[in-house]
């Protein structure tokens, strides 16, 4: 599981791509599933909750046909993620 956050122009916009090109390319490098959650205190910020490895997620964002969909979807941020599952910290 990833915890990862972004900002975006337009909620519609950034739905409606997210839901489809962008479901699509995510399920191409393994990712199972996503839940998003609107950020109450930034209007333009999603909280997103993947069911990803992190060398899925490694795959994802390396893969040069994500910064095309991303900027479709109005990113106004790349998507950071904050925590893997399982991650080690010292």
């Amino acid at each position: 599981m990833i915890l990862a956050t972004t900002k975006f122009a337009d909620w519609d916009r950034f739905w409606s791509v997210f839901s489809t090109a962008g479901a699509e390319k995510r399920a191409e490098h393994g990712c199972k599933g996503a839940q998003v959650f609107r950020d109450d205190a930034a209007s333009d910020s999603v909280w997103v909750v993947f069911d990803w490895d992190e060398a899925g997620w490694q795959s994802f964002v390396s893969d040069p046909t994500v910064p095309p969909i991303m900027k479709d979807a109005g990113h106004l941020t790349k998507p950071y993620p904050l925590h893997f599952q399982g991650a080690v910290e010292a």
